[in-house]
């Protein structure tokens, strides 16, 4: 079966956006992937189908209606798929939870808009909210687009070299080692020698340690308080 991204959103217009360029445009083009959108604002109430409205107990902007969105979330055939709200108060996203969105049957995803959305379509419809970073955006469209970025690049077939996503950042519970490539001498810089050794064993230690002094120096919280915790940090305790 395609993994189906469904985006509820008061702006369908700005799909498929960077979604449909490079390797993930190609994958959905081939029928790796689809993409579908629904308009909030075609289950809006009143003559100007309004979708929001001022907020209970006052306050700065508006707030999305409970019933309209409720009503465009029912209009959905979920299939087993989970409904994700995007917001800056929502679970952090991780690369484990890409991953396991990645292998189930695609996803729906709520772009919300204004001051945010009524407390109440979260707790009705049972809502996970997702969060990825602590900003806050205009809309959650850009997000939306990430997380589904995030989530196809996953599917087989979509990236060419199929050992590709696990070298990444967060694949091995560290950030990725740096990469290098030709020229061989940048501004007085060098390409290490030990990349151009040709001895994969070594090569390979080496782009391990490099990715643990990287994630220890800009996130030390990938790295597990409790010892035992992280093989990852364990391997590599001769080197500390």
């Amino acid at each position: 079966m395609t993994w189906q991204a469904t985006i509820l959103t008061i702006f369908p217009d700005a799909f498929p956006g960077i979604l449909d360029i490079s390797v993930i445009g190609r994958a959905r083009a081939e029928g790796l992937w689809s993409l579908e959108t629904v308009d909030i604002r075609q289950f809006g109430s009143g003559k100007h189908k309004d979708v929001d409205d001022t907020p209970a107990g006052g306050g700065a902007g508006m707030v999305m209606r409970a019933d309209v969105l409720a009503t465009a979330i029912d209009s959905v055939d979920m299939v087993s798929r989970p409904l994700i709200y995007l917001s800056p108060r929502g679970k952090p996203l991780t690369q484990s939870r890409v991953r396991d969105l990645a292998t189930g049957p695609g996803l729906v995803l709520l772009a919300g808009r204004f001051e945010g959305i009524d407390e109440r379509v979260l707790q009705q419809r049972n809502i996970e909210e997702v969060s990825l970073g602590d900003f806050v955006l205009a809309g959650g469209e850009v997000a939306a687009m990430a997380l589904t970025e995030a989530c196809v690049r996953l599917i087989p077939g979509v990236l060419g070299a199929a050992q590709s996503p696990e070298e990444e950042s967060f694949e091995g519970g560290l950030l990725e080692y740096p990469q290098y490539t030709r020229p061989r001498e940048f501004e007085g810089k060098k390409i290490p020698e030990i990349l151009l050794s040709g001895d994969h064993g070594k090569i390979a230690d080496w782009r391990r340690q490099q990715a643990l002094e990287i994630t220890r120096a800009r996130r030390p919280d990938l790295l597990k308080d409790e010892a035992g915790s992280n093989p990852a940090e364990n391997t590599k305790e001769e080197d500390q």
